[in-house]
């Protein structure tokens, strides 16, 4: 991007912090983007430091690309959409990072996703990547389901999908259940030839690692494997039925977010399907909007 000439303290940091990524992007006051950069997870609920490192390593390559220097971190009003806040000490544990910007701002990955999704309007998301959940917001009401984290939760999403997946095959690898094209499928995506080296390489591993295998099982069951539809189907009737739950608040718009919101579509009951409007915005710009919402009420 073009080099940014201005030293301009009113400049804005929007950060989207995931289970399998982190995207930050600077923005001016008007929204317009200057330089957007891109890490590794940041969900504190996977560790903090990762979180934080994530953060800071995308806010550099962001700068580098809005012609910017690492100093100039001290300028941005910084807005962070983050899973895993919505856990109190993991929020608290963010706020109480001595931090390198002129001011941050937190909250939420799906706030800051809904905030983006309709422009700062009132509306309803649901996101489907790594994790799921759902959120509304209309009027001075909020409603937000799921969003507890794998693997006590995040059904229909891609870690989700990756972790039934495995659970199949090895139930069939071992001879209580039938092996379909899914369990050949998986083998090859972890490059290993039995039991013994799914667990090997799935034992004790992330969300993001499960996730990795949903584009197989998706692939599967479009391919008409009757095991990997079954699955698919399970999380996408979870998926509409959180989507009605989010419709019992009357939004005005609803939308998708997050890598499986495409695939997802051909599973999703009709009702839901007819509802949803694309995103008008990044997340990350939804982080943006939410500090400089912040910073203005603050300067009241």
């Amino acid at each position: 991007m073009g080099l940014v000439q201005t030293k301009d303290p009113q400049l804005f940091l929007g950060v989207d912090g995931g289970g399998s990524k982190c995207r930050a992007s600077i923005y001016l006051a008007d929204g317009t983007v200057l330089g957007t950069g891109v890490a590794g997870r940041a969900n504190p609920l996977h560790g903090l430091t990762q979180a934080l490192e994530s953060i800071e390593t995308s806010t550099r390559l962001a700068l580098r690309d809005a012609g910017l220097q690492e100093t100039d971190c001290q300028l941005l009003v910084a807005g962070l959409g983050l899973a895993g806040v919505n856990v109190p000490h993991l929020y608290q544990d963010i706020i109480n990072w001595q931090h390198p910007f002129a001011a941050m701002y937190v909250t939420t990955d799906l706030h800051a996703a809904c905030i983006g999704a309709h422009r700062g309007a009132d509306g309803a998301v649901i996101i489907t990547g790594t994790g799921s959940c759902g959120y509304a917001h209309v009027g001075n009401t909020s409603l937000s389901i799921g969003g507890h984290g794998f693997a006590l939760g995040d059904k229909g999403s891609g870690a989700w999908l990756g972790l039934k997946a495995a659970e199949h095959v090895l139930l069939a690898l071992d001879g209580f259940a039938a092996p379909t094209g899914l369990t050949q499928v998986l083998l090859q995506q972890l490059d290993v030839s039995d039991a013994l080296g799914i667990v090997e390489k799935l034992a004790g591993k992330s969300s993001s690692c499960y996730a990795a295998l949903a584009r197989g099982v998706l692939d599967c069951a479009h391919q008409g494997d009757a095991v990997a539809a079954a699955i698919v189907q399970e999380g996408a009737d979870y998926i509409s039925e959180m989507a009605r739950k989010l419709f019992s608040l009357n939004p005005v718009r609803f939308s998708m977010i997050g890598g499986l919101a495409e695939p997802l579509q051909a599973w999703l009951a009709a009702d839901v399907v007819a509802n949803i409007s694309p995103t008008l915005a990044p997340p990350e710009l939804g982080a943006m909007y939410f500090a400089l919402q912040q910073l203005k009420q603050q300067h009241l």
